[in-house]
């Protein structure tokens, strides 16, 4: 007989709720908490944690921002994108919404912290006294100090643990990433720091290691004896959509690649480590990217929208926000080149763009022709895929006989798709995998100062060559697969596309 589970697929005889001192209080601030991020992400992503009995008893939920906001407009406000399946929910959210509060204030004045302050102490009032407190920044970068610097000088002291998550991006290159480190390391300690990048807590993306090193067979080919070349991708449908003026300070390499797909990358591409341990997977991951060499201006393809071909999407530039004439990239493909003994000579072809003709995250990991192919024809590569999102899954394409009197042969999958296997299971959101990890402890899934350093490295050399127009991004139509010239470059770093679905 199974296991009975809860709804996140965690065994009912485990204990959900993290372990907590048996007299505590837990307060989690949400600085930012009337912005977009707060009310799609954070919020939702503490009601699934509450709902699921994964939130220590005694937590309360704290919002801060400066725009003035009543209580009814406020939860109006972060129950907008909280998903409700039924009376039982409905009534979970009302008790969740008694444990929540939101004030406004500045961030930049001692009044608006020492209010923020006021209403901890209230908040910790019902409990012991160990008070522990978490202060989640998703804010703007702009921000990130005057706030930090606020939390530490007011909110800080006294007894219980205190942690500090931050939003990315950390900076807009390696100089910016090392200022922004230095002025938080002044504060905190490493320790007490969480650099949130919410890829590392996708089920797929948290599977990556599991899958390497857990299957023999995987590991066996897991090199450049056997791998012609990876492929990462990550597609948008969408454009700006009126946040052009944002996103133009950033740009799509900026925005997902040099986060998002390098840690991917650093995943795929690291050394088995000593235990599962934090420090000993994030050592793993920092030496891979060290060993990751400076990208040529010829290994990088750049990409702008332009309004869709029936005219109904507009295109980057017609965006009000984004300044006239604006030359950042919202597409980017880049081949990277591991120099290390595992890798060397195989392509890491990383992709990304806005306003594409599909929406998806995935791993690709193409295989090196069969030497010596006996058959009549030429035959398709192996592949194996990893789909992050939608419809998480691994499959892998393979080579059989086509049923019959003949010795025909096609590519078809062994396909592990998420939603058929364990339609029973519901997968915890990405954020409610790193918030609980925070109120754990556990820094497994965050970044660490000297591997941002190193991701930074990679990249900040041909970021500032697109700053200075040096490399200017080719247009392409909104709802395309990308730029003119895309399938070419791909296929200069060893892609084969006899039988590839992925549409590059």
């Amino acid at each position: 007989m199974a296991t009975p589970t809860n709804t996140m697929g965690i065994p009912v005889h485990l204990s959900p709720t993290p372990p907590a001192h048996p007299r505590s209080t837990n307060t989690i601030v949400v600085f930012g908490a009337s912005g977009d991020l707060a009310k799609k992400k954070t919020f939702p992503a503490l009601f699934g944690l509450f709902k699921n009995n994964f939130l220590p008893k005694n937590t309360h939920i704290l919002g801060y921002a400066r725009t003035e906001m009543d209580k009814e407009k406020f939860e109006d406000r972060i129950t907008q994108y909280i998903k409700l399946s039924g009376d039982e929910d409905k009534s979970k959210l009302r008790e969740f919404l008694t444990r929540c509060k939101y004030i406004n204030g500045p961030y930049d004045k001692d009044d608006g912290y020492k209010k923020l302050l006021e209403n901890i102490e209230w908040m910790e009032s019902d409990g012991g006294n160990h008070k522990n407190r978490i202060f989640y920044i998703a804010l703007p970068p702009s921000v990130f100090v005057p706030v930090a610097q606020g939390i530490k000088r007011i909110c800080w002291e006294g007894e219980g643990e205190r942690r500090i998550i931050v939003e990315k991006p950390f900076g807009k290159d390696l100089e910016s990433s090392r200022d922004l480190q230095r002025e938080l390391s002044a504060l905190f300690v490493e320790d007490e720091i969480y650099r949130i990048d919410h890829y590392l807590g996708k089920e797929m993306v948290k599977n990556i290691v599991v899958l390497r090193f857990s299957n023999v067979f995987f590991g066996a080919v897991w090199n450049r004896d056997y791998v012609s070349n990876v492929q990462i991708t990550f597609k948008e449908k969408f454009g700006t959509e009126g946040r052009g003026g944002y996103f133009d300070e950033f740009g799509i390499i900026r925005d997902v690649m040099q986060n998002h797909l390098t840690q991917l990358l650093s995943l795929v591409a690291m050394e088995r480590p000593v235990s599962l341990s934090t420090e000993d997977v994030r050592d793993e991951k920092v030496k891979v990217l060290k060993s990751v060499v400076p990208i040529s201006e010829d290994d990088v393809l750049l990409g702008q929208y332009t309004a869709s071909a029936d005219g109904k999407n507009p295109g980057y530039l017609d965006d009000d926000t984004v300044p006239k004439g604006s030359k950042t990239p919202t597409f980017a493909a880049m081949a990277l080149q591991v120099k290390n003994e595992r890798w060397e000579g195989v392509p890491f072809i990383l992709k990304c763009g806005k306003a594409l003709n599909d929406a998806k995250a995935e791993v690709r990991i193409q295989f090196k022709d069969v030497p010596g192919n006996i058959m009549p024809h030429k035959i398709a590569r192996n592949e194996l895929i990893i789909r992050v999102q939608p419809n998480e899954a691994v499959y892998v394409k393979l080579t059989n006989k086509m049923p019959g009197l003949t010795v025909d042969t096609t590519t078809t999958e062994l396909d592990l798709s998420y939603d058929r296997r364990w339609a029973d299971v519901k997968i915890p959101d990405a954020y409610e995998n790193l918030i609980l990890d925070c109120i754990k402890g556990d820094h497994s899934n965050f970044v660490r100062d000297d591997e941002l350093d190193a991701a930074w490295k990679i990249f900040t050399p041909i970021l500032h060559q697109i700053d200075e127009g040096k490399i200017k991004p080719n247009s392409y139509e909104y709802g395309s697969r990308g730029p003119k010239g895309l399938d070419e470059f791909v296929q200069r770093y060893h892609w084969n596309r006899k039988g590839d679905d992925s549409k590059l």
